[in-house]
């Protein structure tokens, strides 16, 4: 399976609802919610259907922690709503008012997402700890560059990375003082390496604590897969790292589809279809690149760790793809169908993604 990667960095486990992160557990896999506030006579408020059926349909592709944004005070009744119908635990993020953080914990928030640069002074910082510890909940510590404390946002004569890893330990010391010391943290930018660096540096100066990676306004879809799995795909195969959300300006789905891609090529977690498929040449004589969408996205709905190969011709076929469970090579107007390298069938161009289906269906059911 490729080159073996370091060990897991031992950080201390938490719980997030039932999902361990940490500890040496599996890097979790997480997204959040962004349904749209429904109109209330009081104002916007959170829709709970909307975000549910999200929630829903992030669970079916493998979600294992969520996030949903509490804007507004009206909206924790609706929040807490949330909470006790989801199928997944639900990470409560607040920003700015730390009231919404503190109710968050006693509506059933599974862990609470702040970033104690943008919550105020620490006294209110202090409140928000001292809920999470009667709820017995985690919470994530985030820093951003808009959410330095105030020490380092003024140091403008050392790199951003520095100033984030900075603010991130300072924050840390002041829970920890507490007593609290259920966190995780994420420092996040929106420049790959800048990330890469900060979370090494709070990875050397803070072992033992949990590390939500993330590469912030990462972009839309394809551009903000590249940049996530720049910087993460380094992160993870330094051992760094607990639990992931690749942030798209997309459909939430494919935030999700993209980190199990992910965390397969870094060779951490298979539970997917993975597609494996040449880059076509003059060789191929047959319409390669939509038979290989097609079953990309029939793919979708395997979940179970197949390798699937579609490959255009001799060269590339079942001897150079022979360690794919099963696939196919093309050759003039026809596909060979094989499994493990050997031959199962031959047969037309225009029934390869149908008849390699079947042999799934078959062999797999």
């Amino acid at each position: 399976m490729g080159c073996d990667l370091p060990a897991r960095n031992r950080t201390h486990a938490i719980m997030v609802g039932q999902v361990k992160v940490g500890g040496g557990a599996p890097v979790s896999v997480q997204s959040m919610t962004n349904h749209p506030m429904r109109q209330t006579d009081g104002g916007p408020c959170l829709d709970v259907a909307g975000n549910l059926a999200q929630i829903g349909r992030l669970s079916a592709e493998g979600c294992e922690i969520v996030r949903v944004a509490i804007p507004n005070m009206r909206s924790l009744d609706a929040f807490g709503e949330i909470c006790s119908r989801s199928p997944l635990p639900v990470v409560a993020d607040i920003h700015f008012d730390h009231r919404i953080a503190v109710a968050a914990a006693r509506k059933g928030a599974a862990a609470l997402r702040i970033n104690p640069g943008n919550i105020g002074d620490m006294d209110k910082v202090d409140l928000v700890i001292e809920a999470a510890g009667e709820a017995g909940v985690p919470i994530r510590i985030g820093v951003n560059g808009g959410s330095l404390s105030q020490a380092w946002r003024e140091r403008t004569d050392i790199p951003l990375a520095e100033r984030l890893a900075g603010s991130a330990c300072e924050f840390v010391e002041h829970f920890e003082s507490r007593g609290f010391d259920k966190l995780a943290v994420s420092a996040k930018a929106s420049d790959c390496m800048v990330t890469v660096e900060t979370y090494r540096l709070i990875s050397e100066r803070l072992p033992h604590v949990p590390l939500h990676l993330g590469v912030t306004e990462a972009g839309t879809g394809m551009r903000g897969a590249i940049k996530s799995s720049v910087a993460l795909g380094i992160l993870l195969s330094e051992g760094i790292g607990d639990t992931l959300r690749i942030s798209l300006t997309d459909d939430t789905v494919l935030e999700v589809r993209a980190a199990w891609d992910l965390l397969a090529a870094c060779n951490l977690r298979h539970v997917r279809a993975e597609l494996v498929s040449c880059p076509t040449c003059s060789r191929c004589q047959v319409d390669m690149i939509p038979i290989a969408q097609e079953v990309e996205r029939r793919l979708a709905a395997v979940h179970r760790p197949l390798k699937v190969a579609v490959m255009g011709c001799e060269v590339n076929g079942p001897g150079e793809a022979s360690d794919a469970d099963i696939g196919v090579a093309c050759g003039r107007g026809s596909g060979l169908i094989f499994a493990k390298g050997s031959p199962l069938c031959r047969v037309p161009a225009e029934s390869i993604v149908d008849a390699l289906f079947e042999q799934i269906d078959r062999l797999w059911a």
